[in-house]
């Protein structure tokens, strides 16, 4: 890797790193459906992330898992964070091998369920040992493990991380033309 590319990678994952942490800290868009609750674009960083690199992705993955670690969030929402490591890595290595996974509807809609299930999957393999050690809210157990584990939890962070995705493409696209059109930006 040369060294400009290397440290642009380091600028671009701290950035995305911090932009991570904010948005779930200070977003006024969130949905609450009790017990659990959904901060829109709260991916959005690491999704980014993936589409530069799995190195990348594995750095924003890891840095913003820090960042809920020491914002003092519970320790199941650390480790929902560190699941992004999976999916994000995954992502990022279908995309290497299949850049044009997002230049068509159909492809970008396969890409955003696959990696939108395997993120639910993640999730919901994390949260279900804190729910039969009785580490959950009470909220969690009021609704039941079906509503909450695998409803909310489950088909909720599918559907997240499909919006979440459909707004990483948004942002991103434009700036892949920026910077296609800038030759002194991928110099």
């Amino acid at each position: 890797m040369q060294p400009k590319l290397a440290l642009r990678n380091i600028i671009t994952a701290a950035l995305l790193c911090t932009i991570g942490i904010i948005i779930p800290m200070f977003s006024p868009v969130k949905i609450i459906l009790e017990p659990a609750s959904f901060t829109l674009a709260s991916h959005v960083p690491v999704l980014i992330a993936m589409f530069i690199s799995p190195v990348v992705a594995i750095a924003v993955a890891l840095g913003t898992s820090l960042g809920f670690l020491l914002g003092g969030f519970p320790v199941v929402i650390v480790f929902r964070a560190l699941t992004h490591c999976v999916f994000a890595l995954t992502g990022a290595l279908v995309l290497r091998k299949q850049p044009d996974m997002l230049n068509s509807a159909g492809k970008s809609l396969l890409f955003s369920l696959m990696i939108g299930v395997l993120h639910g999957i993640c999730e919901v393999l994390v949260v279900v040992p804190f729910y039969f050690g009785n580490n959950m809210s009470q909220g969690y157990y009021n609704s039941g493990f079906f509503r909450s584990v695998v409803m909310l939890v489950g088909v909720g962070t599918v559907i997240h991380s499909m919006i979440d995705l459909q707004i990483a493409i948004l942002i991103w696209k434009p700036l892949v033309k920026y910077r296609e059109r800038n030759t002194s930006y991928a110099s």
